[in-house]
């Protein structure tokens, strides 16, 4: 074990209270027996952090330490840590399971039963544990995964930016055969990786949608097809395209009424929508076929996070460049400035914090 003094201060990005998140100094974190010490290198910035800042319902306890998507180097491990030793670069796995109930042994661990509720995720830093807009955090080991010479700020996106869209996707793999069609609304941050990950690992006729010019212009490199949602008779052209029959697949990275209507206007039989975006929309449902707005056989999803091996297939996929996360770096004492921008809309891709060397 690293015998190095961990009681000296660091900064942290806390939300302090609801409606209030602001920088604070904090006694450096202690690993226990089997956590390891990471010296962060960079920290995501996303909607989600946004939400806890703002909501009036967040499960995030006030006091808690801010930052989801987290790369690091190794500072100090635990006495019965094994895995790992000081100096390697890894990114935090945002799902900390127990990694013994029944979904963890069957690779589910974005499932894991023993959370306390059916409705509760597992615990997740800057949600309900410190997180990693900090200069130090502490995690489990088991949650680590080597990014080697990866570049920090790219890798720290990949675990929730990529990850997530990446796991939304495998849900309904068997769809994106070639000829099918699969349609991506919204094209921040995640939607943007969704179209850089179908087209690495799929066949299927990707149609990019959003109602920002810049945010259609960054994805049209992977785009077969880029439409504004306001544009008139979108919806027609959609089904134009699919000889009226609808899209395979649907991945609604707003998730708003309006964007959930699309949705289901869109979609085809037996196809899937998949809802990412945590803007609050709801999407009625009828058990009658001629009354439901949904075609017969659709599967609809919120899908979490995503697994162990989706993280290790996403941070493959940029280390031979398969997909290019697009980030706005931000010093970590900018990080009030970094989420009036990212709120105002002003942020092309992720914006990521990048801790100041002490």
């Amino acid at each position: 074990m690293n015998n190095q003094n961990c009681c000296s201060s660091m900064h942290s990005v806390k939300l302090a209270r609801q409606g209030e998140v602001g920088l604070a100094s904090v006694p450096r974190p202690e690993p226990g027996p089997d956590e390891v010490l990471l010296r962060v290198l960079a920290a995501g910035l996303c909607q989600t952090d946004l939400h806890i800042r703002n909501a009036t319902d967040s499960r995030t306890p006030d006091g808690t330490t801010l930052g989801h998507e987290i790369a690091g180097v190794v500072e100090q491990c635990g006495e019965a840590v094994t895995r790992w030793q000081p100096g390697e670069r890894v990114v935090v796995h945002p799902c900390w399971s127990c990694g013994v109930c029944a979904a963890c042994l069957a690779g589910r661990q974005n499932a894991c039963r023993n959370t306390g509720s059916r409705l509760a995720p597992p615990p997740t830093p800057g949600v309900t544990k410190d997180g990693g807009m900090a200069h130090y955090v502490r995690v489990p080991e088991r949650a680590l995964m080597a990014i080697g010479d990866l570049d920090p700020a790219i890798a720290a996106t990949l675990t929730d930016a990529a990850l997530t869209p990446y796991h939304a996707i495998a849900t309904c793999s068997t769809l994106l055969h070639p000829g099918s069609t699969t349609v991506v609304i919204g094209l921040g941050g995640l939607g943007n990786l969704a179209v850089q990950i179908l087209r690495a690992t799929s066949a299927t006729r990707i149609v990019a949608v959003d109602l920002s010019d810049k945010a259609i212009e960054a994805a049209r490199p992977w785009a077969d097809i880029t439409l504004r949602a306001d544009s008139q008779g979108f919806i027609d052209s959609i089904l134009a395209m699919t000889a009226g029959f609808g899209a395979d697949v649907v991945l609604d990275f707003v998730g708003t009424d309006e964007t959930l209507r699309t949705a289901a206007a869109i979609v085809g039989r037996y196809g899937a929508i998949r809802v990412v975006g945590l803007s609050g929309g709801t999407l009625p449902f009828v058990a009658r076929s001629a009354r439901n707005a949904l075609p017969r056989g659709v599967t609809v999803m919120c899908p979490y996070g995503g697994t162990y091996a989706d993280l290790a297939a996403v941070i493959a996929l940029a280390r031979r460049g398969a997909i290019r996360p697009l980030v706005t770096r931000f010093a970590l004492s900018d990080a009030l400035q970094a989420f009036d921008a990212l709120e105002a809309g002003r942020i092309r891709g992720r914006a990521v914090l990048i801790p100041e060397t002490a």
